[in-house]
C-alpha cells in the first residue's frame, strides 16, 4: 500500500461504473478515502450497495452522494456537505469522470441532427463542469497542497468518429481547460492533467451507434490486439498521484497501448 495516497482523499465525479469506479477501486487499494458523485437509478441501488461496500470493506472511508454532478445549486450544497463530513482534512485528487452526451450526425434527411442545446448539454457535462468543480472547491478552500486534478480524453479529440460531433468538440474543450488550469492553478500547488483512453468498453461507449464495429476496429489495430481495460486507465490516475508525479502538468498522458498510432 502506498504511504503517499494512504488516509488521502479523492473526489470522483461519475464514480459509479467505467473508468470512473475502476479508478475508485485502485485508489481504494492504496489506502485512499473516497467521495463519489454519481448518477443512478433506484433499480441500481443494490448493485451500487453492494459495489461501494467492497471498497469500504478495506477500511476506507467512503461517501457517497446520488446526484447529479450538473447542477450549479446541487454541486455547492455537496461541497459543503463533503466540506462538513470531512472536516479540516483536504480534497488531494479530484477525478472528472462524466459521460453525458448527444451522439448525432450534424447532418441527416433519416435521423435528428445536433442543435445548440445538444452542443451546450454536451460540452456543460463532458468539459466546462469540469472547471465548476475545480472552482467549487476553490471557493471552499478544499484543495490540498500538492493536488492532482485529472480528466479523460479520448481519440475523437482529433479525429472524425461517426455520430461523435458533440462530445469531440467536448473533449476539446477539457484539453484547452486543462492547460489554462495547469497554468493558472499552479501557484495554488495543483496539478492538472488530462488522460487519453483508447477504446474502452463501457456503458457510455455501448451508447455510440456503431459501437461494436469500433470495438472490433480498435483490437485489430492496437498493437496488442486487445481493449483498453477500465483498470489500465485507473492505473494511469493512480502514478500521476504518486509524489514522483509532481512535475507532470498540463499534460496529455496517452493510455491506449499505442493504439492511435495506427
Amino acid at each position: 500500500m502506498s504511504n503517499t495516497l494512504k488516509n488521502k482523499w479523492a473526489l470522483i465525479l461519475g464514480g459509479s461504473s467505467g473508468l470512473g469506479f475502476a479508478t475508485a477501486k485502485k485508489l481504494a487499494a492504496e489506502g485512499m478515502n473516497l467521495i463519489i458523485v454519481h448518477r443512478d437509478r433506484k433499480s441500481n441501488e443494490n448493485e451500487l450497495l453492494q459495489k461501494f461496500e467492497s471498497i469500504k470493506s478495506q477500511g476506507n472511508q467512503l461517501i457517497s452522494f446520488n446526484e447529479t454532478a450538473l447542477d450549479a445549486e446541487l454541486r455547492k450544497k455537496i461541497v459543503l456537505n463533503i466540506k462538513e463530513k470531512i472536516g479540516a482534512e483536504k480534497i488531494y485528487c479530484m477525478v472528472h469522470s462524466i459521460a453525458k452526451g448527444n451522439l448525432k450526425k450534424l447532418v441527416s434527411d433519416t435521423e435528428p441532427t445536433l442543435d445548440k442545446t445538444d452542443f451546450d448539454i454536451t460540452i456543460h457535462a463532458m468539459a466546462t463542469s469540469w472547471w465548476e468543480w475545480t472552482k467549487e472547491l476553490l471557493d471552499q478552500q478544499l484543495w490540498a497542497e500538492d493536488a492532482r486534478n485529472i480528466s479523460f480524453t479520448s481519440e475523437g479529440n482529433q479525429k472524425y468518429i461517426p455520430n461523435y460531433t458533440a462530445v469531440s468538440a467536448a473533449k476539446a474543450s477539457l484539453e484547452v481547460l486543462c492547460r489554462y488550469m495547469a497554468v493558472e492553478l499552479a501557484p495554488l500547488g495543483i496539478k492538472t492533467n488530462v488522460i487519453q483512453s483508447g477504446v474502452v468498453k463501457t456503458p457510455a461507449l455501448e451508447m455510440i451507434p456503431g459501437s461494436e464495429k469500433m470495438v472490433e476496429y480498435s483490437m485489430k489495430r492496437n498493437p496488442f490486439k486487445r481493449l483498453t481495460l477500465p483498470e489500465d486507465i485507473a492505473n494511469v490516475v493512480y502514478l500521476l498521484c504518486q509524489d514522483e508525479a509532481k512535475w507532470i502538468n498540463g499534460s496529455l498522458v496517452k493510455a491506449d497501448g499505442g493504439e492511435s498510432l495506427i
